[in-house]
Formats: structure tokens, C-alpha cells, sequence
């Protein structure tokens, strides 16, 4: 455990990308192979099993430190980090702990599945052997989430670094489920791979959002437009009698979507496509709330796939009998796809290219996204290859303009890291059939650092009543917020939710009759 607590220590100290590549190179060659996996996995966002919750994690702290409940929680408010809570209450420091794979294989995995009783005594004793310095790396193994500025690129390239190997060829091997350990490690870094698995995708090549309008883009003709539709990206993977569909997140959903499967393992001949699953009703895009439901499920019943039919809109194709089509043109790609699914079923079907021959053209089609169900349009070169991850330059996503709404702030709590000590996390409302305020959205992005200062001091002179580390504060301020859809849901006292919200706008110049009321929200639910 020693060498991960210094490796955090030395990414918490680096400045810049380039340091921190250096000091996971430098990490991966001294550890050993199990431990350098499970290092690759946390970074990447794997979480072990988690052993209790927050509040009895709480409860365990105040045990151990002898300080009453209240005091710990406030705390923990001050901190905003549990781990970083623990890390500095518990006493005494212990004997130290075994490596990092030692500890999360033979320890915590086990004992997530033991009763509680039996976890809050395994916790007590763990925090008694560690050293003051492994309790923090300790604490968020057993809270889960890891903030350390370390992206995913980073690890890529340290690990190319490292082994000597091209980045696109770590990228690939890391693609899909990969499941940390010493022979994966090694397999990771290795020359030549000894048995690829016919399951596993490809990296996916990601839109960059289009700054401004796409005249900058030069000739209209050297693009091809399409919609962008409100679904989840995926790939459908047929090789060799194997087939699979990942979503763009790492995870295999073809139990979700079994009629995918099914069309999937009718084509003509194997392939891997790459497109979007979307709820579909009758001839048009169903809302992304719907196709929730059916990605809530981890096996999808046939009632519900009848209820919430999906389709899988392919705009690219990856893959043809076992060759590699990437380098390819993007529209000789397309060429391929469409032979491909030519006579394929409606379930599986190609997203068919926007006619435009002028950007005003492709400008008014994109005003047209609402009434068509769809997010925007997508413009990629006719001579793209596929690339991995986000490069900007070939392929671009021209949103339409988020609905808006004007709300007032009603609640606001601390937030997380570094603004531990600051109201960041916010919850606004708007006006109810009876004037009451109705809380409809939280939000905590789009301010700026001196406007986050400023209505901090003044929300902890204005607060009503606390609730643990929630402030109820004095209706005043008036915000504009934006949001990409809005859905029924009986989760919220308004009997909607608002999907994305984010504020655009500190409305100083709007008084609270300006506030939106229940009713307009209504009505964007039957637009």
C-alpha cells in the first residue's frame, strides 16, 4: 500500500499532464504487476464493492475517535470528503498495510459480501492497522471515487511510456471490460497479444461540440450531416460465432436489448457497427426517458421490450469480415455499411444523411430538431478515418439551443475538493399553482469563481433553516438555467425532473416575478 499512498501523494503534487505521466511510468515500472493493475483500474474509475454507507461510515468514526455524531457530521460538512474526514479524526497509527492488490482481492472484495456486523468490526480494524499516511488511499477505497485530475488519456499515455507501445494500441487493449490483474497487466503492455478477444469494441471516436456555425468549416460538399439522436452510443459486434453490444461507457447491454442481438446475428456476414440506440415509437424518436427504462433493467422483459421498442440507428461500420475498415474514408465506410444492411430488418437500420447543399440549408433543418425528436445535427468529413477518443477537426455535434427556464435559488449545500468550504451545490425552484416555490432542478455548474465567492457570503447571511449540510436560504436571487429535456417523474414534489440543468445566466436584473412558473415547464412536457 506503501507505493500507491506515494504515488497519490506525488499526482496530488504534480503540475501539469506531462509530470503526472511521468509519475505513473515511474510508478508502473517499480510495482508489481497486480499491484500496477488495480492502479489502472482506480484510476479509470473502477470502484471496489462498497462496504457501508456514509452513514454508518460516520458512525464507525465517531466510535473510534470518542466524538459525538453531531461533531463528526459537522465535520465532514467542513470537509466535504469523508475520506479526508476519517483520514484526519481516527487516532494512533497502526503497523501499515499489505499491497494494494493484497488489500482489495483478499480483503475488501471478500468482505463486501459478509454480513454488517462483520463489516463495521473489518473496517474498525483496518483503520487500526494503517499507517496516518494510508488512511486517506484507505477511506476512499472503502467510500469509492477518485479525484485526482488524472484523466483517462493520461493513464494511456503513461502506460505507453512505460512498455515502449504505441498509445492507440493501449487504448484498444483497454477497451471494453477490462478486469485488473497481474496477467492482464502484462498482456497490456505486451508486444503482441496472444489471443484478442472476439468480443471486445473498438475505441470510440467522439464529436467535438461545433464552436460556432459551420461556415469557418469551408466547402459544404466535403461533408456529410446527419442527425444526432438522443440515445446512447454503442457498438454491435459480430465475430467468429461471438457477439456482443457495448455501450460507449465499457459495459455489455446486449441482455438489455435482446432484439438487437437477434437482428445483430442476422446479417449477411460478421461485422462491427457502430451507432445509437433509440427509443422508437411509431415513426419517430422516443424521449430518453423512456429508453431509461429499458437501460435501468439489467435483463430486459418482454413486456417492457414491447412497451419501449428500440431501434439501433448505425452510422459507421468498423469492421467487415474480420478487416479493420478504420483507416478507410469515412464515406467509403458508409458505401460498406449500407450494402451491409441493405436487406437487414427495421430494428437494425442506417442513419440516413441529411440533403443540404448550402450551410443555410443545414441551418434550417437543425431548427427542425425539436419537431423530429433529435439533439442537433452531426457534421463529419467525407474523408474522416476513425479515430479513437476526442480529436477535434473531423467530426463535429451542432446541438440545438437548450430549453431555458428562469428559476430562483432556494437551497444550497457545500461542495466537494477544493470548494469543500464553499456553497457551490445549488437547488432552484419555480412557482407553484398556488405561489408556492417547487424545487425542479440542482445544478452547480456555470458560475464563475468571484460570482460562486460572492453568493456564498451572502447565502450564509440570508439562510432560513439548516438540515444537515443543506442551507434553506431567502428567495431572492433569480437564475436563468438551461436543460436538454424535461420528463414526467414522481421522484419530485413538481412531478417532472429537467435532464442536464446547468445555469447560463446570474438574472440580477430579474426580480422574482420574473420566475418561471410550473405551468410553462407543463407545457414543454407536450411539445
Amino acid at each position: 500500500m506503501r507505493d500507491f499512498v506515494s504515488l497519490l501523494e506525488t499526482l496530488d503534487r504534480a503540475r501539469g499532464q506531462r509530470a503526472r505521466i511521468l509519475a505513473l511510468a515511474d510508478h508502473f515500472a517499480r510495482s508489481d504487476p497486480a499491484d500496477a493493475a488495480w492502479t489502472v483500474a482506480l484510476l479509470l474509475g473502477e470502484r471496489p464493492a462498497r462496504i457501508l454507507d456514509t452513514a454508518r461510515l460516520r458512525g464507525l468514526i465517531a466510535r473510534s475517535s470518542g466524538l459525538p455524531d453531531w461533531l463528526v457530521e459537522l465535520c465532514h460538512a467542513h470537509a466535504g470528503d469523508l475520506a479526508e474526514t476519517a483520514a484526519l479524526l481516527l487516532p494512533g497509527s497502526g503497523e501499515g498495510l499489505p499491497p494494494l492488490s493484497i488489500l482489495i482481492e483478499r480483503e475488501l472484495l471478500p468482505l463486501a459480501r459478509r454480513p454488517l456486523s462483520e463489516r463495521e468490526q473489518a473496517v474498525l480494524a483496518l483503520w487500526s492497522r494503517a499507517r496516518a499516511d494510508e488512511r486517506f488511499a484507505l477511506n476512499k477505497l472503502l467510500t469509492g471515487g477518485w479525484r485526482l485530475g488524472v484523466s483517462r488519456a493520461t493513464v494511456v499515455r503513461a502506460l505507453a511510456l512505460h512498455s515502449g507501445r504505441e498509445t492507440w494500441r493501449i487504448t484498444e487493449r483497454l477497451a471494453g471490460e477490462w478486469r485488473p490483474s497481474a496477467e492482464a497487466f502484462r498482456a497490456l503492455i505486451a508486444s503482441e497479444e496472444e489471443r484478442p478477444d472476439p468480443a471486445r469494441p473498438y475505441p470510440f471516436f467522439l464529436a467535438s461540440p461545433l464552436p460556432e456555425g459551420p461556415g469557418a468549416l469551408g466547402d459544404p460538399s466535403a461533408w456529410l450531416a446527419e442527425w444526432k439522436w438522443d440515445g446512447i452510443r454503442a457498438q454491435l459486434i459480430r465475430r467468429g460465432g461471438t457477439s456482443a453490444i457495448w455501450s460507449r461507457g465499457g459495459e455489455r447491454i446486449e441482455e438489455r436489448f435482446p432484439e438487437l442481438l437477434a437482428a445483430l446475428e442476422a446479417l449477411p456476414e460478421d461485422a462491427v457497427l457502430d451507432g445509437e440506440i433509440v427509443a422508437w415509437s411509431s415513426d419517430r424518436p422516443d424521449s430518453f426517458a423512456a429508453l431509461q427504462r429499458r437501460l435501468q433493467r439489467r435483463r430486459s422483459p418482454r413486456r417492457l421490450s414491447a412497451e419501449i421498442p428500440v431501434r439501433f440507428l448505425a452510422f459507421d461500420l468498423l469492421e467487415r469480415s474480420g478487416v479493420d475498415l478504420r483507416s478507410r474514408p469515412l464515406d467509403a465506410r458508409r458505401s460498406a455499411l449500407a450494402e451491409i444492411l441493405h436487406k437487414s430488418s427495421d430494428i437494425v437500420q442506417i442513419s440516413h444523411c441529411l440533403d443540404f447543399d448550402q450551410w443555410e440549408r443545414l441551418s434550417a433543418l437543425r431548427a427542425c430538431c425539436r419537431d423530429f425528436g433529435v439533439e442537433g445535427v452531426m457534421l463529419k468529413r467525407k474523408d474522416s478515418p476513425y479515430r479513437s477518443g476526442r480529436v477535434r477537426g473531423d467530426w463535429w455535434k451542432w446541438k440545438i439551443e437548450p430549453y431555458t427556464v428562469d428559476a430562483v435559488l432556494l437551497y444550497a449545500e457545500p461542495g466537494h475538493g477544493r470548494r469543500a468550504g464553499l456553497l457551490t451545490d445549488y437547488t432552484f425552484g419555480v412557482r407553484g399553482e398556488q405561489g408556492q416555490w417547487l424545487p425542479v432542478a440542482r445544478a452547480y455548474s456555470g458560475l464563475s469563481e468571484d460570482e460562486i465567492v460572492e453568493l456564498d457570503r451572502w447565502l450564509r447571511r440570508h439562510t432560513l433553516k439548516r438540515f444537515g449540510p443543506v442551507r434553506q436560504v431567502e428567495p431572492h436571487f433569480v437564475f436563468e438555467l438551461g436543460f436538454e429535456g424535461i420528463a414526467p417523474s414522481t421522484r419530485h414534489r413538481a412531478g417532472l425532473a429537467l435532464r442536464f440543468p446547468r445555469i447560463l445566466r446570474w438574472r440580477r436584473d430579474l426580480d422574482l416575478a420574473a420566475v418561471s412558473s410550473i405551468d410553462e415547464l407543463r407545457a414543454l412536457l407536450r411539445h
